[in-house]
């Protein structure tokens, strides 16, 4: 199939990028810097937010993959920094999904996450249908997702992954996850009991395929592996994967002096499950994480 992509330079979106060529499909990816084409893939120049051309070539496609979005970590969280963050996926979403209403693809996955839910849900089994949370994240990942409704609305298959914590030693929150036990300092972060809904990156890009070739979903759907564990649990196998020691807690308060706001998002976590995932028959490669780890950190080279 012709696939439109926004998102592509990041993590998810090159590895989703390259196993849709590697399958024959073609790939026209949106970016605000210009790219180098390839066989099968050709660079589109434009933003996300704003109208262009690149809305025409959009409706000459099969399907639409919407990755695109300001990264949640890596600046101190202000109004305008939430400005940034909300403008970047709900304004995105809204115009492609007005350009859809008018024609053209009639498959629209649109990304999402699991802070839909709230950024700390306790040990409660997070699923499809718990409702949302009332914090920031939540009701960006609201209206995030309400931005799809003029597609939905004109009968275009709209499907939401609620993306967990993708591991991928390439970048990400793996390897900021792994530097302080390289550093022989790392440990939990605060009691530890906050889940972890994470995924292997292959993983990722399968489920993300599956969605985008399988009819019958639609809808929300939690992008994580089907074993979340608790912040404890993944300290412990991260350090026994660099053999390394996992002896330094650290104190939540010092998060939140370093990272401000935005450390919700690393403090908090959901025990959110793959449900409809598992309905539709989804495998997963690595169900474990000792076994992702092992695959993602082989001879743990520094990074």
């Amino acid at each position: 199939m012709n696939v439109f992509m926004t998102g592509g330079t990041g993590l998810i979106g090159r590895r989703l990028i390259d196993a849709l060529l590697a399958r024959r499909d073609s790939v026209l990816s949106l970016s605000r810097q210009p790219a180098e084409p390839r066989a099968g893939f050709t660079p589109v120049t434009g933003d996300p937010t704003r109208p262009g051309d690149w809305l025409t070539k959009l409706a000459e496609c099969d399907a639409v993959v919407h990755l695109a979005g300001e990264p949640i970590l890596g600046k101190r969280w202000n109004t305008e920094q939430v400005n940034r963050l909300r403008s970047s996926r709900v304004d995105s979403t809204r115009l492609i999904a007005e350009a859809l209403a008018k024609g053209g693809p009639k498959v629209f996955v649109s990304g999402s996450a699991v802070g839909y839910y709230g950024a700390n849900t306790g040990d409660a089994e997070i699923t499809e249908t718990t409702p949302a949370g009332n914090d920031v994240l939540a009701e960006m990942c609201v209206a995030w997702e309400s931005a799809a409704d003029a597609a939905r609305a004109a009968g275009v298959r709209v499907v939401h992954p609620r993306t967990g914590i993708v591991l991928d030693p390439e970048g990400g929150a793996l390897p900021q996850m792994a530097r302080p036990f390289r550093m022989f300092v790392g440990g939990r972060i605060g009691s530890g009991k906050q889940w972890v809904p994470w995924v292997h990156h292959a993983d990722m890009t399968s489920l993300l395929l599956f969605l985008l070739d399988t009819p019958t979903m639609s809808g929300p759907v939690n992008a994580v592996g089907p074993n979340p564990v608790t912040n404890a649990e993944f300290s412990r196998e991260l350090a026994k994967a660099l053999k390394r020691p996992n002896l330094f807690p650290v104190p939540v308060f010092a998060l939140k002096v370093v990272l401000g706001g935005v450390a919700v998002a690393v403090t908090g976590g959901q025990k959110a499950l793959p449900s409809r995932l598992k309905e539709a028959g989804f495998g997963w490669k690595y169900e474990g994480l000792a076994e992702a780890l092992r695959d993602l950190l082989p001879g743990h080279p520094a990074r």
